[in-house]
């Protein structure tokens, strides 16, 4: 249809013309020959039918192709469609910003059972986090010097030094020292040491507090002559020592004999919680595990492995072998008593501490605590406080749920004596009992 009107509006504008010439002709030949040789009969289209044959293709062409907007105005006006659209869908996340300004997660984000494994340092009470535990007993360490120099320098020999072979060699020469200087109090050469002897070069500069405790003691740093040598060496010496002064030598011999390390100790941060059907529910933090950052991460990156291995056949010893190797990957284990209110105890251990430290946790934060109790371990297991078994031998690693339950025994004489029923938690407890998340 388009080619019939595209021909149609050829040939009326072909018509209207005017007529041929020939490339032939003179254009210099008068216009009355033109004029005579178009003089034969011809049809020519009018100016009136020109027109009309001019608008009907118009309104056919109109008809067959849509209008299309290619003015800036209209560009302009899709552009700011699409943005608007944008927009509209960035408001939606957008929405998730609180008053505050800060961005909620689209996604809830895991709520841990405890922030962290928290200590408590012996000599102050302070409480630490593991990065932060042994730089702090340093420095309570060295504080202690303005109290007793003795108490701190035997508290360095045994806590800062981790080989407690060299240590145990280290107080077996400095306890000679001692020995020797009181059987022989009057003897100049016992109570002189050389520091650059080969005894006190190998066995004791390397021990932190060695010398500190020497000159606690009583000895002090003396340059003297050598024989044989031109210039002088260092020496600690100690000034002759009356009965007095040797029985309290004695006495610090011994105190560096008994010294033990000092380590912060686990706090178990008790709390206490309402009921809940969280119970069960444990997020526990990097610090529960035995593992750096980088082997956690990777360990859970493993967790596809762990589930295709669940899917295999294999025996119960191979089972409790797998078993005892993940649980060997923590160091810490976070467990709960349901009590028989239904609140709730919870408290942090170590994975190898035994069952008579969880008993006794557990009766220190009862108001009746003297009285028998039970403690039921997921599976039905009856725990005993008699045992000595590990923790993680029970399956209680890295967090379980427990039941506790009076001696049924012992309740049922107290209800016959008119007694009354034993107190659970302890008013400190149930002061900060909080819900569990």
């Amino acid at each position: 249809m388009k080619k019939f009107l595209d021909d149609i509006k050829k040939d009326i504008k072909f018509k209207s013309a005017g007529p041929g010439k020939k490339l032939t002709d003179d254009g210099s030949k008068p216009k009355a020959v033109q004029s005579s040789a178009s003089s034969k009969p011809r049809h020519v289209a009018t100016e009136g039918a020109q027109r009309a044959g001019a608008a009907a293709l118009a309104r056919v062409e109109q008809h067959q192709r849509p209008k299309v907007h290619t003015s800036h105005d209209a560009i302009r006006n899709q552009v700011k469609r699409e943005l608007e659209a944008e927009a509209a869908a960035l408001a939606e996340k957008e929405n998730a910003v609180t008053a505050g300004g800060s961005r909620v997660p689209e996604k809830d984000p895991i709520c841990l059972s405890v922030s962290g494994v928290f200590f408590t340092c012996p000599l102050t009470g302070a409480t630490l986090t593991k990065s932060e535990r042994e730089v702090y007993i340093k420095e309570a360490i060295f504080m202690r010097f303005e109290e007793d120099a003795v108490e701190a320098s035997v508290m360095m020999v045994h806590t800062f030094n981790k080989d407690k072979e060299k240590v145990k060699a280290a107080v077996e020469i400095i306890s000679k020292y001692v020995d020797n200087i009181c059987k022989n109090p009057t003897d100049e050469k016992y109570r002189k040491i050389k520091l650059g002897n080969k005894v006190f070069q190998e066995k004791l500069r390397c021990i932190e507090g060695s010398r500190e405790f020497l000159q606690a003691l009583g000895f002090i740093s003396v340059m003297l002559p050598v024989e044989g040598q031109e210039e002088e060496e260092e020496f600690l010496v100690l000034p002759e020592q009356d009965d007095e002064a040797l029985e309290l030598l004695k006495e610090r011999r011994d105190r560096l004999q008994r010294g033990e390390p000092v380590r912060a100790q686990l706090d178990r941060q008790p709390q206490a919680f309402v009921p809940s059907t969280n119970a069960t529910r444990f997020e526990l933090p990097p610090d529960f595990y035995n593992l750096t950052p980088e082997e956690l991460k990777r360990e859970q990156q493993q967790r596809s492995d762990v589930l295709e291995k669940s899917s295999m056949l294999r025996t119960k010893a191979m089972r409790e072998k797998e078993e005892q190797r993940e649980r060997r990957k923590y160091n810490y284990t976070l467990l709960r008593i349901r009590l028989p209110d239904g609140n709730l105890l919870q408290g942090t251990f170590y994975a190898w501490d035994r069952l008579p430290v969880l008993f006794q946790f557990v009766r220190d934060s009862l108001v009746d605590g003297w009285q028998p109790f039970e403690l039921i371990a997921p599976g039905g297991q009856k725990l005993k406080e008699s045992d000595e078994a590990l923790l993680t031998e029970c399956s209680l690693v890295p967090a379980a749920l427990l039941t506790f339950s009076w001696d049924a025994a012992v309740q049922a004489d107290i209800a016959a004596a008119g007694g009354k029923s034993p107190e659970l938690l302890k008013a400190e407890l149930l002061e900060t009992i909080r819900t569990l998340s």
